[in-house]
C-alpha cells in the first residue's frame, strides 16, 4: 500500500502586487479556477502521483469581528498558499515539483515578500510550510494511477459489454467472458493494472505507534482529564452563553467571487479561513479536538466515509498565524449546497466541536449541539469566511469518490479467482 501525504506553502504576498499575482494564477486555467493540467507555469498533469492541488489567496475579510471581544486585529496581510495532496512522501512531492516546474514557482513565489530569485527552491519551500492539524483521506492507499487504471478498466468492460451479446448468459459466465477478455487486453498492454506497491516499513511502525499511542497517552492523562472535565464543561458553558454570533449575509460582490469557481465540474473545491476565538481556551480545546479527530481519520475514517459523509476525497485544518487562525481546505463531489446540507444533517456535532471556537459561529449547546442545526446562520457564517480559490487541480475530472470505490470492487472481482453465485450476482450489479 502507498500511503498519501500532503504539502501547504504559505507565505505573505508583497503589497501591491496581489492583482498581477492573480492574474498570473487565471493564466494557469483552463476556465475559472479549473487549472489546465499542461499549463506551462505548473504542469500538474506530468506529476503523476497528485490528487490535489490548488493555489489560494489567504484574505481575512472578517478580521474586524475581533473587534466585539476589545481584542487587538491581527495582520492585515494577504498570503499565497498552495496546497498538494499526493501519493507517497512529501519530500518525493517537492522533488517532482520543482523537477517539473521550478521556472513556474519561481516566477509565481516571486510575488511573496520572503523569495528572493537566488533561493534554493526546495528549500524554501520546506521553510515556508505549514503542517496540518488533521487530515483526511477518503480511502488510505488508494493512488492516483490506481483510479486512472481502474476508470480505464471499467470503460473497457462497459465497451466490451456493449458489444458482446450476452442476453440469456448467466452471472457466471459474463464474468468468464469478462475476465478473459481483460487478460487479452493485459498481455496486448492496452490494460494495466498495477499491483499494489508494499506499504513502507517506516510508515507501518508510525502508524502502529500512534494507533497504540495515543490511547495510552490519554489514558496515562485520563486521571487529570477528568479532575479537569467539570472545570472544563463551566469554562464552556460560560463561552458559550456569552461568544457573540457574527454572520450576517455574505455580501453580494463576496457572493459573486465565490460563484466563479463553484460547481463548474461534478467534483469541487473549498477553501476556508477565519480567526479563532481569543484566548488559551478556546486555542488549547480546539488543538485537543482537532488531535482527537486527526487519531479517528487517520484509524478510523480512512474507507470511504467521514463520519456519515461519503463524498469527501481529501481535506485539512491547519493553524496559522501563531494558532490564532485556521484554514480549512477540501475537494468533494456535488454542489455546495448540497454538501453543506449533508454535514449539517448527518453530522452537525462534528462542525461544532471544530468551528464553534471560531469567532462569530452559531451558538452551541454543550459543544456538540445546537450550531450548525440553525442552519441559515451556520451557512452564511461559513460564506463570509470561504475564499475564491484561484487555481485548482483535480487529477480525476468527472470520477466522484462513489465512481472510485465501485471502480475498485470491479477490479477486485476480475482479479478473484473464483467467487459464489451470490457474489457474483452482487459484483454483476456494479456495471
Amino acid at each position: 500500500m502507498t500511503p498519501q501525504a500532503n504539502i501547504m506553502v504559505v507565505a505573505p504576498i508583497i503589497a501591491g502586487r496581489e492583482a498581477e499575482l492573480r492574474r498570473l494564477l487565471a493564466s494557469m486555467n483552463r476556465e475559472p479556477g479549473v487549472a489546465d493540467p499542461d499549463n506551462p507555469l505548473v504542469p500538474f498533469g506530468k506529476i503523476t502521483t497528485l490528487h490535489f492541488a490548488r493555489f489560494v489567496v489567504l484574505e481575512d475579510k472578517t478580521r474586524e469581528d475581533l473587534l466585539v471581544y476589545g481584542a487587538p486585529l491581527p495582520n492585515a496581510i494577504n498570503s499565497l498558499a498552495f496546497l498538494c495532496d499526493c501519493d507517497g512522501t512529501a519530500d518525493a512531492l517537492r522533488r517532482d515539483l520543482v523537477s517539473h516546474a521550478e521556472a513556474g514557482l519561481r516566477q509565481i513565489f516571486s510575488f511573496c515578500t520572503s523569495f528572493q530569485s537566488g533561493r534554493d527552491l526546495l528549500r524554501w519551500m520546506e521553510e515556508h510550510e505549514q503542517t496540518a492539524a488533521t487530515t483526511y483521506n477518503n480511502w488510505l492507499g488508494r493512488t492516483a494511477q490506481q483510479v486512472r487504471e481502474e476508470e480505464a478498466l471499467r470503460k473497457a468492460l462497459d465497451l466490451r459489454l456493449q458489444k458482446k451479446a450476452t442476453t440469456g448468459w448467466n452471472a457466471r459466465q459474463v464474468w468468464e467472458e469478462l475476465r478473459a477478455f481483460v487478460a487479452d487486453e493485459k498481455a496486448a498492454r492496452r490494460l494495466t493494472l498495477t499491483p499494489a506497491a508494499r506499504t513502507p516499513l517506516s510508515w507501518s511502525i508510525k502508524n502502529l505507534l500512534d494507533c497504540v499511542g495515543v490511547p495510552l497517552l490519554l489514558l496515562l492523562l485520563s486521571p487529570i482529564l477528568l479532575l479537569y472535565l467539570p472545570i472544563f464543561l463551566i469554562q464552556l458553558r460560560i463561552h458559550e452563553l456569552n461568544d457573540p454570533v457574527i454572520a450576517p449575509r455574505p455580501s453580494t460582490e463576496h457572493a459573486k467571487a465565490l460563484a466563479v469557481f463553484e460547481d463548474r465540474v461534478i467534483t469541487n473545491q473549498f477553501s476556508a479561513y477565519g480567526n479563532i476565538k481569543p484566548g488559551l481556551f478556546r486555542r488549547w480545546t480546539l488543538a485537543f479536538l482537532l488531535f482527537a479527530v486527526e487519531y479517528t481519520t487517520r484509524h478510523i475514517y480512512n474507507r470511504g466515509f467521514l463520519a456519515r459523509v461519503n463524498t469527501i476525497h481529501f481535506a485539512r485544518w491547519v493553524f496559522l498565524d501563531n494558532r490564532t487562525r485556521l484554514f480549512f481546505a477540501s475537494n468533494y463531489d456535488g454542489g455546495l449546497e448540497t454538501y453543506m446540507g449533508d454535514f449539517i444533517n448527518k453530522v452537525a456535532w462534528g462542525l461544532n466541536i471544530v468551528f464553534s471556537n471560531g469567532v462569530g459561529y452559531p451558538k452551541t449547546n454543550w459543544l456538540v449541539m445546537d450550531g450548525a442545526k440553525d442552519e441559515l446562520t451556520f451557512k452564511d457564517f461559513l460564506r463570509r469566511h470561504q475564499l475564491p480559490t484561484d487555481v485548482w487541480y483535480d487529477a480525476a475530472p468527472g470520477i466522484t469518490a462513489f465512481d472510485m470505490e465501485r471502480n475498485s470492487r470491479i477490479r477486485d472481482g476480475i482479479e478473484q479467482e473464483s467467487m459464489t453465485d451470490d457474489e457474483l450476482s452482487e459484483w454483476i450489479k456494479l456495471f
